[in-house]
């Protein structure tokens, strides 16, 4: 019996259009050959990806962070994160780098837990989350503005989180 996987499966792109070009992503068109015969348009997002760092310490809690999220209109208890944004930067630096910015803590260590992709079929983002462990309180002053201004992080029960 054959693994079960998800596997790159790239079709040809014979034009593409970009609709709208914003801030963190774009909108896009694209005309694709499915198959002989089978040709259609598809709209979707275009996405920078970005990561997230699950942190967990020797007693079984996650740092989470509450952050507003304007589309929705809900400040949310998240895991921290972070677009990648910033051009040439790794993945796993960024999500230490994110961790560290957004909560004051630093990974001893980080293995890839798993890419989500939350909405494949209008969003080409992958979001890359990472577990964190032996997870320290880092050295470093952030100051946080914008948006991060009003950031909450806390170490909660991994029970209670789930």
């Amino acid at each position: 019996m054959n693994e079960l996987r998800d596997e790159p499966d790239h079709r040809e792109v014979v034009h593409r259009e970009v609709l709208h070009r914003g801030m963190v992503w774009d909108l896009v068109r694209d005309t694709v050959d499915f198959a002989d015969g089978v040709r259609f348009d598809r709209e979707y997002v275009w996405h920078t990806g970005a990561v997230a760092v699950l942190a967990v310490d020797e007693q079984d809690r996650v740092l989470l962070i509450r952050q507003y999220r304007h589309p929705v209109g809900h400040s949310l208890w998240e895991i921290p994160a972070g677009l990648l944004d910033m051009n040439g930067e790794l993945p796993h630096i960024a999500a230490a780098r994110e961790l560290a910015e957004e909560t004051g803590y630093e990974p001893g260590r980080m293995r890839t837990l798993v890419d989500l992709r939350p909405s494949p079929g209008g969003n080409d983002e992958v979001i890359r989350v990472y577990l964190a462990t032996g997870v320290q309180e880092s050295d470093q002053d952030f100051e946080r503005t914008d948006e991060e201004a009003e950031l909450v992080s806390r170490w909660v029960p991994l029970a209670e989180a789930v």
